[in-house]
Protein backbone atom coordinates (compact mmCIF):
# COMPACT_ATOMS: atom_id res chain seq x y z
CA UNK A 1 0.00 0.00 0.00
CA UNK A 2 1.48 3.39 -1.35
CA UNK A 3 2.53 5.76 1.72
CA UNK A 4 -0.49 8.61 2.29
CA UNK A 5 1.75 11.52 0.66
CA UNK A 6 2.81 9.15 -2.11
CA UNK A 7 -0.81 7.92 -2.61
CA UNK A 8 -1.82 11.45 -2.90
CA UNK A 9 0.73 11.84 -5.86
CA UNK A 10 -0.32 8.47 -8.09
CA UNK A 11 -4.00 9.60 -7.56
CA UNK A 12 -3.44 13.06 -8.72
CA UNK A 13 -1.82 11.61 -11.47
CA UNK A 14 -4.69 9.04 -12.63
CA UNK A 15 -7.31 12.08 -12.20
CA UNK A 16 -5.12 14.15 -14.53
CA UNK A 17 -6.10 11.90 -17.38
CA UNK A 18 -8.61 13.95 -18.50
CA UNK A 19 -11.56 11.26 -17.71
CA UNK A 20 -13.77 10.24 -14.98
CA UNK A 21 -12.79 7.81 -12.43
CA UNK A 22 -15.52 5.46 -10.17
CA UNK A 23 -14.67 5.58 -6.22
CA UNK A 24 -14.24 1.48 -6.88
CA UNK A 25 -11.54 1.91 -10.05
CA UNK A 26 -9.04 4.45 -8.06
CA UNK A 27 -9.65 2.30 -4.70
CA UNK A 28 -8.47 -0.74 -7.37
CA UNK A 29 -5.55 0.96 -8.38
CA UNK A 30 -4.17 2.44 -5.31
CA UNK A 31 -5.08 -0.81 -3.14
CA UNK A 32 -6.97 0.64 -0.85
CA UNK A 33 -10.89 1.54 0.58
CA UNK A 34 -13.32 3.29 -0.95
CA UNK A 35 -13.55 5.40 2.07
CA UNK A 36 -9.52 5.99 2.09
CA UNK A 37 -10.42 7.36 -1.31
CA UNK A 38 -13.17 9.90 -0.33
CA UNK A 39 -10.53 10.61 2.31
CA UNK A 40 -7.40 11.46 -0.19
CA UNK A 41 -10.04 13.34 -2.48
CA UNK A 42 -11.00 16.22 0.20
CA UNK A 43 -7.25 16.13 1.16
CA UNK A 44 -6.35 17.40 -2.41
CA UNK A 45 -9.36 19.71 -2.40
CA UNK A 46 -7.59 21.51 0.16
CA UNK A 47 -4.43 21.94 -1.66
CA UNK A 48 -7.05 24.31 -4.16
CA UNK A 49 -7.67 20.98 -6.51
CA UNK A 50 -11.09 21.57 -7.79
CA UNK A 51 -12.29 17.98 -7.71
CA UNK A 52 -16.17 17.49 -8.71
CA UNK A 53 -18.14 14.70 -7.63
CA UNK A 54 -19.61 12.46 -10.46
CA UNK A 55 -23.52 11.16 -10.55
CA UNK A 56 -23.87 7.22 -11.18
CA UNK A 57 -24.40 3.98 -9.53
CA UNK A 58 -21.12 3.53 -8.36
CA UNK A 59 -20.25 7.52 -8.40
CA UNK A 60 -16.93 8.69 -9.31
CA UNK A 61 -14.87 11.86 -9.72
CA UNK A 62 -13.55 14.54 -12.08
CA UNK A 63 -10.39 17.25 -12.23
CA UNK A 64 -11.69 20.46 -13.27
CA UNK A 65 -10.14 23.82 -13.57
CA UNK A 66 -10.08 25.89 -10.84
CA UNK A 67 -10.22 29.66 -10.28
CA UNK A 68 -6.04 29.71 -9.03
CA UNK A 69 -3.43 27.44 -10.29
CA UNK A 70 -2.69 24.66 -7.93
CA UNK A 71 0.45 22.81 -7.25
CA UNK A 72 0.80 20.67 -10.74
CA UNK A 73 2.27 17.13 -11.23
CA UNK A 74 4.42 16.10 -14.04
CA UNK A 75 5.91 12.76 -14.84
CA UNK A 76 9.76 13.36 -16.23
CA UNK A 77 8.75 12.91 -20.40
CA UNK A 78 6.23 15.60 -19.95
CA UNK A 79 8.87 17.77 -17.65
CA UNK A 80 11.12 17.70 -20.37
CA UNK A 81 8.47 18.10 -23.20
CA UNK A 82 7.46 21.48 -21.10
CA UNK A 83 10.88 22.60 -21.18
CA UNK A 84 11.40 22.55 -24.86
CA UNK A 85 8.64 23.81 -25.99
CA UNK A 86 9.41 26.73 -23.76
CA UNK A 87 12.74 26.87 -25.09
CA UNK A 88 11.13 27.11 -28.73
CA UNK A 89 7.24 28.11 -29.04
CA UNK A 90 8.12 31.81 -27.85
CA UNK A 91 10.87 32.95 -30.23
CA UNK A 92 10.29 35.74 -31.52
CA UNK A 93 7.32 36.62 -29.73
CA UNK A 94 5.71 39.16 -26.91
CA UNK A 95 5.53 36.44 -24.40
CA UNK A 96 9.51 35.25 -25.03
CA UNK A 97 10.29 36.79 -21.95
CA UNK A 98 7.78 35.42 -20.00
CA UNK A 99 8.55 31.89 -21.42
CA UNK A 100 12.22 32.18 -20.08
CA UNK A 101 10.90 33.13 -16.53
CA UNK A 102 8.27 29.98 -16.65
CA UNK A 103 11.40 27.67 -17.90
CA UNK A 104 13.67 29.20 -14.96
CA UNK A 105 11.31 28.64 -12.90
CA UNK A 106 10.15 25.07 -13.81
CA UNK A 107 14.35 24.37 -13.79
CA UNK A 108 14.98 25.38 -10.17
CA UNK A 109 12.37 22.40 -9.26
CA UNK A 110 13.41 20.01 -11.58
CA UNK A 111 15.27 16.98 -10.24
CA UNK A 112 19.33 16.95 -11.14
CA UNK A 113 18.71 13.84 -13.67
CA UNK A 114 15.47 16.07 -15.46
CA UNK A 115 18.11 19.18 -15.23
CA UNK A 116 20.82 17.48 -16.54
CA UNK A 117 18.43 16.23 -19.81
CA UNK A 118 17.18 19.96 -20.62
CA UNK A 119 20.79 21.85 -20.32
CA UNK A 120 21.80 19.09 -22.63
CA UNK A 121 19.81 20.66 -25.31
CA UNK A 122 21.17 23.14 -27.32
CA UNK A 123 18.07 24.61 -29.20
CA UNK A 124 18.00 27.54 -31.78
CA UNK A 125 14.69 28.38 -33.37
CA UNK A 126 15.11 29.92 -36.44
CA UNK A 127 11.94 32.13 -37.49
CA UNK A 128 10.49 31.82 -41.13
CA UNK A 129 11.68 34.72 -43.47
CA UNK A 130 8.23 35.58 -43.36
CA UNK A 131 7.87 35.57 -39.57
CA UNK A 132 10.90 38.27 -39.38
CA UNK A 133 8.83 40.87 -41.27
CA UNK A 134 5.79 40.23 -39.60
CA UNK A 135 4.86 42.97 -36.73
CA UNK A 136 4.37 41.66 -33.23
CA UNK A 137 1.27 41.69 -31.25
CA UNK A 138 0.67 42.35 -27.90
CA UNK A 139 -0.54 39.46 -26.07
CA UNK A 140 -3.12 41.43 -23.96
CA UNK A 141 -4.73 43.08 -27.42
CA UNK A 142 -5.58 39.78 -28.66
CA UNK A 143 -6.90 38.99 -24.96
CA UNK A 144 -9.10 42.33 -25.19
CA UNK A 145 -10.34 41.96 -28.16
CA UNK A 146 -11.07 38.13 -27.64
CA UNK A 147 -13.01 39.09 -24.95
CA UNK A 148 -15.16 41.70 -26.38
CA UNK A 149 -15.97 39.23 -29.31
CA UNK A 150 -17.14 36.33 -26.98
CA UNK A 151 -18.89 38.88 -24.89
CA UNK A 152 -20.67 40.49 -28.39
CA UNK A 153 -19.42 43.87 -26.82
CA UNK A 154 -18.68 47.12 -29.00
CA UNK A 155 -15.48 48.50 -29.17
CA UNK A 156 -13.17 51.32 -29.30
CA UNK A 157 -9.95 51.90 -30.37
CA UNK A 158 -7.04 53.83 -31.77
CA UNK A 159 -5.97 53.10 -35.01
CA UNK A 160 -3.22 53.55 -37.01
CA UNK A 161 -4.22 52.64 -41.05
CA UNK A 162 -0.40 52.33 -42.10
CA UNK A 163 2.97 54.10 -43.05
CA UNK A 164 2.65 57.82 -43.55
CA UNK A 165 -0.38 58.34 -41.49
CA UNK A 166 1.16 58.74 -37.76
CA UNK A 167 -2.20 60.70 -36.54
CA UNK A 168 -4.78 57.70 -34.62
CA UNK A 169 -8.22 57.04 -35.86
CA UNK A 170 -10.71 56.59 -33.66
CA UNK A 171 -12.93 53.74 -34.26
CA UNK A 172 -15.96 52.25 -33.14
CA UNK A 173 -16.96 48.42 -34.81
CA UNK A 174 -18.97 45.73 -33.43
CA UNK A 175 -16.07 42.54 -33.03
CA UNK A 176 -17.12 39.30 -34.73
CA UNK A 177 -13.50 37.64 -35.54
CA UNK A 178 -10.37 37.59 -34.37
CA UNK A 179 -8.28 35.82 -37.71
CA UNK A 180 -4.58 35.25 -39.38
CA UNK A 181 -3.77 35.46 -42.59
CA UNK A 182 -0.16 34.91 -43.82
CA UNK A 183 1.10 35.59 -40.19
CA UNK A 184 -0.66 38.32 -39.57
CA UNK A 185 -3.58 39.04 -36.88
CA UNK A 186 -6.68 40.85 -37.76
CA UNK A 187 -9.75 41.36 -36.50
CA UNK A 188 -13.24 41.26 -38.50
CA UNK A 189 -15.58 43.68 -37.36
CA UNK A 190 -18.59 45.62 -38.51
CA UNK A 191 -17.77 49.59 -38.86
CA UNK A 192 -20.56 51.42 -37.00
CA UNK A 193 -19.41 54.75 -38.04
CA UNK A 194 -18.78 53.55 -41.93
CA UNK A 195 -21.92 51.06 -41.74
CA UNK A 196 -19.56 48.66 -43.64
CA UNK A 197 -17.39 45.71 -42.85
CA UNK A 198 -13.80 46.30 -42.27
CA UNK A 199 -10.70 44.32 -41.39
CA UNK A 200 -8.61 45.92 -38.80
CA UNK A 201 -4.66 44.42 -38.33
CA UNK A 202 -4.48 43.73 -34.76
CA UNK A 203 -1.04 45.00 -34.41
CA UNK A 204 -2.31 48.82 -35.25
CA UNK A 205 -5.05 48.48 -32.57
CA UNK A 206 -5.09 50.12 -29.28
CA UNK A 207 -8.29 49.23 -27.00
CA UNK A 208 -9.83 51.90 -24.89
CA UNK A 209 -11.80 50.66 -22.04
CA UNK A 210 -14.59 50.70 -21.10
CA UNK A 211 -16.24 48.43 -24.13
CA UNK A 212 -19.75 49.52 -25.30
CA UNK A 213 -23.35 47.81 -25.59
CA UNK A 214 -24.15 44.44 -26.11
CA UNK A 215 -24.85 44.04 -29.90
CA UNK A 216 -26.40 41.35 -31.90
CA UNK A 217 -24.16 39.24 -34.52
CA UNK A 218 -24.30 40.25 -38.42
CA UNK A 219 -24.17 37.84 -40.91
CA UNK A 220 -20.79 37.79 -42.64
CA UNK A 221 -21.07 38.47 -46.86
CA UNK A 222 -19.83 35.42 -48.09
CA UNK A 223 -21.23 33.01 -45.84
CA UNK A 224 -18.15 32.39 -43.84
CA UNK A 225 -15.38 34.25 -42.24
CA UNK A 226 -12.82 32.57 -44.41
CA UNK A 227 -14.23 33.26 -47.38
CA UNK A 228 -14.83 37.31 -46.33
CA UNK A 229 -11.06 37.40 -45.66
CA UNK A 230 -9.85 35.92 -48.72
CA UNK A 231 -12.12 37.79 -51.42
CA UNK A 232 -10.77 40.80 -49.13
CA UNK A 233 -6.96 40.10 -49.54
CA UNK A 234 -7.32 38.48 -52.85
CA UNK A 235 -4.27 39.53 -55.21
CA UNK A 236 -3.36 42.10 -52.86
CA UNK A 237 0.01 40.37 -51.80
CA UNK A 238 0.41 39.22 -55.66
CA UNK A 239 -0.50 35.29 -54.53
CA UNK A 240 -3.73 33.08 -55.65
CA UNK A 241 -6.10 31.12 -53.72
CA UNK A 242 -7.52 29.70 -56.25
CA UNK A 243 -6.77 26.03 -55.26
CA UNK A 244 -8.56 23.28 -57.06
CA UNK A 245 -8.94 21.85 -53.28
CA UNK A 246 -10.09 23.76 -50.60
CA UNK A 247 -11.15 22.47 -46.97
CA UNK A 248 -12.18 23.47 -43.35
CA UNK A 249 -11.91 21.37 -40.51
CA UNK A 250 -11.40 22.53 -36.92
CA UNK A 251 -8.57 22.03 -34.27
CA UNK A 252 -8.23 20.94 -30.92
CA UNK A 253 -5.37 23.88 -30.77
CA UNK A 254 -4.77 27.56 -29.85
CA UNK A 255 -5.02 29.56 -32.94
CA UNK A 256 -1.25 31.28 -32.16
CA UNK A 257 -0.31 27.79 -31.99
CA UNK A 258 -1.34 27.07 -35.75
CA UNK A 259 -0.84 30.22 -37.14
CA UNK A 260 2.68 30.25 -37.74
CA UNK A 261 2.51 27.62 -39.80
CA UNK A 262 -0.07 28.27 -41.86
CA UNK A 263 0.69 31.05 -45.03
CA UNK A 264 -1.81 30.61 -47.78
CA UNK A 265 -4.81 29.82 -45.67
CA UNK A 266 -7.17 31.23 -42.73
CA UNK A 267 -7.16 30.34 -39.55
CA UNK A 268 -10.02 31.53 -37.49
CA UNK A 269 -9.84 31.68 -33.60
CA UNK A 270 -13.11 29.65 -31.93
CA UNK A 271 -12.22 29.58 -27.89
CA UNK A 272 -9.07 29.78 -25.99
CA UNK A 273 -8.37 25.96 -26.88
CA UNK A 274 -9.21 25.27 -30.45
CA UNK A 275 -9.91 26.74 -34.11
CA UNK A 276 -11.10 27.14 -36.97
CA UNK A 277 -9.03 26.17 -40.02
CA UNK A 278 -9.30 26.81 -43.79
CA UNK A 279 -6.44 25.91 -46.26
CA UNK A 280 -6.32 25.06 -49.99
CA UNK A 281 -4.58 22.29 -52.36
CA UNK A 282 -3.61 20.48 -55.53
CA UNK A 283 -5.84 17.46 -54.34
CA UNK A 284 -7.86 16.55 -51.35
CA UNK A 285 -4.93 13.79 -50.24
CA UNK A 286 -2.79 17.02 -50.30
CA UNK A 287 -4.94 18.71 -48.07
CA UNK A 288 -5.46 16.05 -45.66
CA UNK A 289 -1.66 15.28 -45.61
CA UNK A 290 -0.68 18.81 -44.74
CA UNK A 291 -3.58 19.52 -42.05
CA UNK A 292 -2.28 15.96 -40.15
CA UNK A 293 1.06 17.73 -39.95
CA UNK A 294 -0.78 19.31 -36.76
CA UNK A 295 -0.73 16.70 -33.46
CA UNK A 296 -4.28 16.86 -32.67
CA UNK A 297 -7.81 16.29 -33.02
CA UNK A 298 -9.08 16.97 -36.07
CA UNK A 299 -12.85 17.68 -37.00
CA UNK A 300 -13.65 17.77 -40.68
CA UNK A 301 -16.28 20.66 -41.36
CA UNK A 302 -16.20 20.58 -45.13
CA UNK A 303 -16.75 19.21 -48.14
CA UNK A 304 -17.14 15.40 -48.38
CA UNK A 305 -13.79 14.90 -50.38
CA UNK A 306 -12.10 16.33 -47.45
CA UNK A 307 -13.43 13.33 -45.19
CA UNK A 308 -12.97 10.78 -48.09
CA UNK A 309 -9.29 12.04 -48.06
CA UNK A 310 -8.88 11.61 -44.78
CA UNK A 311 -10.41 8.18 -44.59
CA UNK A 312 -8.38 7.19 -47.55
CA UNK A 313 -5.26 7.98 -45.81
CA UNK A 314 -6.20 6.28 -43.02
CA UNK A 315 -6.41 3.13 -44.76
CA UNK A 316 -3.43 3.59 -46.31
CA UNK A 317 -1.38 4.05 -43.09
CA UNK A 318 -2.94 1.12 -41.83
CA UNK A 319 -1.33 -0.70 -44.72
CA UNK A 320 1.91 0.32 -44.17
CA UNK A 321 1.71 -0.54 -40.48
CA UNK A 322 1.24 -3.90 -41.24
CA UNK A 323 2.88 -4.42 -44.07
CA UNK A 324 6.04 -3.54 -41.62
CA UNK A 325 8.52 -6.48 -41.33
CA UNK A 326 9.05 -7.03 -37.44
CA UNK A 327 13.21 -6.83 -37.99
CA UNK A 328 12.57 -3.20 -39.09
CA UNK A 329 11.23 -2.13 -35.51
CA UNK A 330 9.94 1.21 -34.95
CA UNK A 331 11.38 4.32 -35.64
CA UNK A 332 13.43 6.29 -33.42
CA UNK A 333 10.99 9.25 -32.00
CA UNK A 334 12.75 12.82 -32.65
CA UNK A 335 13.59 14.94 -28.78
CA UNK A 336 10.44 17.21 -29.97
CA UNK A 337 7.57 17.58 -32.59
CA UNK A 338 7.33 20.17 -34.89
CA UNK A 339 4.20 20.59 -36.46
CA UNK A 340 5.56 22.53 -39.75
CA UNK A 341 7.87 19.46 -40.24
CA UNK A 342 5.60 16.05 -40.10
Amino acid sequence: MHRTSSRLLVLLSLLQTHRDWSGEDLAERLGITSRTVRRDIDRLRELGYLITSVKGPAGGYRLDAGAHLPPMLFDDDQAVALAIALRTAATGTTVAEDAARALGTLRQVMPPRLRHRIDLLRITAVEPAAARDTPQVDTQVLVDLSRAIHTREELRFDYTPGPGTPADDTRRVQPHHLVTWRHRWYLVAWDLDRGDWRTFRVDRIRPRTPTGPRFAPRELPGGSVSAFVISRFRGNDGTTTDWPCQGEVVLRLPAADVAPFVLDGVVEELGPHHCRLTLGSWSWTGLAAVIGRFDTDVEVVGPPQLATAFADLAARYARAVRTTGPETGPPRRAAGRDPGNA
